[in-house]
């Protein structure tokens, strides 16, 4: 007796498609072409009218929020679903939760469920134990396969021969499980101008800023049609702030510098990824795994500066020097409580004072006095002990002002050779090619 009746073929057929990453979109052609293929074995079936549902390409079905999943419940709890058809029950559902929901749903508004291998009421005890038993099954599949892959992953990456997205500047050598600098001396030497800037500047803000200043671009990877290549562009924050706090460019390997965090959110599970991790909780940390930028002290002695320049971070950070008449703003402390002392400017002066646990504790403030006296003895003890160093100093700053426009200089002239040498290239190419060979002289011209 077939299970197929009228009612059924009076509604709709809806075929649901998914693929779990976008990667499998790109590659696995074959998996999809399968799912599209039974809009056709519907209408085999007996459907006139076939709803193909493919939103949740690209989308995990473990848990999170699906919008072509969510689309395909309410066309069942509306009655407009007679059957749902899907290649295997990995695609409906990689978890419990939506599994059963579906189950129930078609139980309820005798709704089939159909894939390659046969067709299920849900309405009936065989049937349904047999797809509770398939949702099962696909759910621990999904966690065996991810266990397999993140211990595997973990095991190479204990060698520190595991690589994603290499960082600019570095290469993958061919056919081994190891990186090495970029040998294009012009991304070497924009890499270590960047580090130098810092030496001198102290700060990420201000490193980036000079750069834009000097309209000296930085590399960045991109990817295309011809693979892996590098881009020239004017720098934003991140990614100045990117290279400085990577230990990639200190010949340090590291892996799990970030993890994700599971979330529900209306009901359903939000993974929020790209979680940084402090250095005690990396999984991997090899040293001098690679030729560095810049050695392992340094850029520990950067990452202490970067972050003694967030003000926000705490009371106890140094924190970069805030704009203002005060001299001392953000370096005082409290004799009383340690904290940092805050500034009021007021009428064209402006005063020192510490609020002390006022907020947390509701107690009165520590201590208050002028800034005038304060700043005028901090400033003639400075200049006092940098009077001898007058010379010195002078002398210092001209030859800074010189290295910094022979920085800018060497950039813009490793552009030029770069220019040139991109066009002599294509010029070689053009006089290479016949004349008369006019389909590929056509294309060069």
């Amino acid at each position: 007796m077939s299970k197929i009746t009228a009612d059924h073929l009076a509604r709709s057929a809806y075929v649901y498609v998914r693929q779990s990453t976008p990667g499998q979109v790109h590659r696995h052609h074959e998996s999809r072409r399968r799912q599209y293929g039974l809009a056709e074995r519907a209408k085999q079936l007996g459907w006139r009218n076939v709803v193909v549902v493919d939103d949740d390409l690209s989308i995990s079905g473990d848990g999170v929020k699906r919008p072509g999943f969510e689309r395909l419940l309410v066309a069942i709890c509306e009655g407009h679903a007679g059957a749902v058809l899907t290649i295997e029950a990995s695609r409906l559902a990689r978890n419990g939760r939506d599994w059963h929901t579906l189950l129930e749903f078609c139980g309820l508004v005798d709704c089939l469920i159909v894939d390659e291998d046969g067709l299920y009421d849900a309405r009936l005890p065989n049937d349904r134990l047999v797809l509770g038993m398939v949702g099962m099954m696909s759910e621990m599949e999904l966690s065996l396969f991810r266990q397999r892959v993140g211990e595997a992953r973990v095991l190479k990456a204990k060698r520190g021969e595991l690589f994603g997205t290499i960082a600019v500047g570095y290469r993958k050598v061919a056919h081994e499980d190891r990186i090495e600098k970029e040998p294009d001396q012009r991304v070497q030497q924009a890499i270590a101008l960047v580090f130098k800037k810092f030496a001198e500047l102290q700060s990420v803000r201000q490193v980036h800023r000079w750069l834009r200043q000097e309209g000296i671009a930085l590399p960045n990877t991109a990817y295309g049609p011809q693979g892996r290549h590098v881009v020239w562009k004017l720098p934003i924050y991140m990614a100045v702030y990117g290279i400085m706090t990577n230990p990639i460019y200190a010949g340090a390997y590291a892996y799990g510098r970030s993890t994700h965090r599971i979330r529900l959110e209306q009901g359903r599970k939000r993974i929020v990824r790209g979680v940084r991790q402090t250095q005690e909780n990396w999984s991997v940390l090899i040293l001098d795994h690679h030729e560095g930028y810049i050695s392992w002290t340094e850029y520990e002695r950067n990452i202490e500066v970067i972050a003694h320049n967030a003000g926000n971070k705490g009371l106890m950070v140094r924190r970069a020097v805030r704009r203002g008449a005060a001299l001392l703003s953000g370096l005082l402390r409290c004799g009383h409580c340690g904290r940092k002392m805050q500034v009021n400017y007021a009428k064209g002066a402006h005063r020192y004072y510490c609020i002390g646990a006022s907020q947390a504790e509701g107690a009165g403030h520590c201590i208050s006095f002028g800034a005038m006296r304060a700043d005028q003895a901090v400033s003639a003890e400075v200049l006092r002990l940098l009077q001898p160093l007058g010379v010195e100093a002078a002398l210092k700053a001209i030859e800074a002002h010189d290295a910094e426009a022979d920085d800018g200089r060497r950039q813009v002239e490793l552009a030029v050779q770069q220019a040139r040498y991109e066009s002599n290239r294509a010029q070689q190419q053009y006089d290479l090619v016949d004349p008369a060979y006019r389909i590929v002289a056509a294309e060069l011209e």
